[in-house]
């Protein structure tokens, strides 16, 4: 079963957690290698989708928010975009489309930001909404304040956090075939509490950036964690190992009704208002070519059929909602 462990240190503005996907994560990659249209990603898609799932988890499960969280990288590398969506109770689907060729030793700077365009974006979605409210967006560039390109995932979103939440944030990620990770410290806010629509601004943690001993103390003890200690040891172990000098207080392990899992929002229904959104002359168009349309979940890899029936009921209906993540097979 997948993990999600919290802990705070006793005494001192600090905070952390821990999350393994397991299953939740190896649904995934068999939904998408299963998948007649995509197969299997390459390794390093891989493996940065699954510090995508990791890090997705451990933000959402930072902050206050009755919505999904998700987290977008694109550029101009083969990888065209690759998403995380978590929900607010942690069910999570990703996926990656890939447009060209990716190498065997390729990492992030290679796969999305060959020529210093790739963006990493961060979406609160509402599941909520009040009338004519809109989904939160923050968007970071791919490089440092020096214009470097950036060759870890983490570095992106430690300087996302930095700047839109003024956030010290340690972030170590890793992922295999088995298994995607990642641990989490982070200084606590100054006062108040909010999310990442921005509510941690304030003169005060802005003033406290990089000044708190105890955060430096324990951020390095953190960053010191190996790619390979982290996709291989348990939660107990790597706690212990890293902070058993330090006051660490756990708190109870979440159970398996609200462990991190694998869940698709994909339906029929919501499809059905994709196609009306291509309109009919459009969707004729198909029909007349095709004999039917066909669409398929980029997430779960679930495929959906309409025959002329079918697209006939459907401009008769009332208006649904459109899924993400779709595509339509022509």
């Amino acid at each position: 079963m997948s993990e999600l462990h919290k802990f705070i240190f006793d005494g001192m503005p600090v905070r952390g957690m821990l999350v393994r996907l397991t299953d939740a994560w190896q649904e995934v990659l068999q939904r998408r290698a299963s998948n007649n249209q995509g197969g299997a990603y390459p390794q390093p898609v891989r493996e940065l989708l699954g510090e995508m799932a990791a890090a997705g988890v451990l933000m959402q499960s930072g902050i206050k928010f009755n919505g999904a969280l998700i987290l977008q990288i694109f550029g101009d590398g083969p990888v065209k975009v690759a998403v995380a969506e978590i929900q607010s109770d942690l069910r999570l689907r990703a996926t990656a489309s890939i447009v060209g060729a990716v190498e065997p030793h390729d990492r992030l700077a290679d796969l999305v930001n060959r020529g210093n365009q790739g963006r990493c974006a961060i979406t609160l979605d509402p599941k909520d909404k009040f009338p004519g409210q809109q989904p939160y967006q923050s968007m970071v560039p791919l490089f440092d304040d020096r214009g470097e390109r950036l060759h870890k995932l983490s570095d992106a979103l430690q300087h996302y956090m930095l700047q839109s939440e003024q956030l010290d944030t340690t972030l170590v990620l890793a992922a295999d075939d088995r298994v995607a990770c990642g641990l989490l410290v982070q200084r606590m806010p100054v006062q108040g509490e909010g999310n990442l629509a921005g509510s941690f601004v304030s003169a005060e943690n802005e003033a406290a950036i990089g000044r708190d001993e105890d955060y430096n103390r324990i951020a390095h003890l953190a960053a010191s964690l190996q790619r390979d200690e982290l996709l291989t040891l348990d939660a107990d172990t790597i706690l212990r190992r890293l902070f058993w000098e330090e006051p660490l207080l756990r708190f109870a392990p979440q159970d398996a009704d609200h462990a991190p899992r694998f869940a698709c929002s994909c339906s029929r229904e919501r499809v059905a208002g994709m196609i009306r959104g291509l309109g009919r002359e459009e969707a004729d168009s198909i029909l007349e070519e095709q004999g039917r349309i066909e669409v398929g979940c980029d997430f779960c890899g679930r495929q959906y059929r309409f025959d002329p029936v079918d697209t006939t009921q459907i401009f008769a209906a009332p208006a649904q909602v459109v899924v993400p993540g779709t595509s339509a097979v022509q």
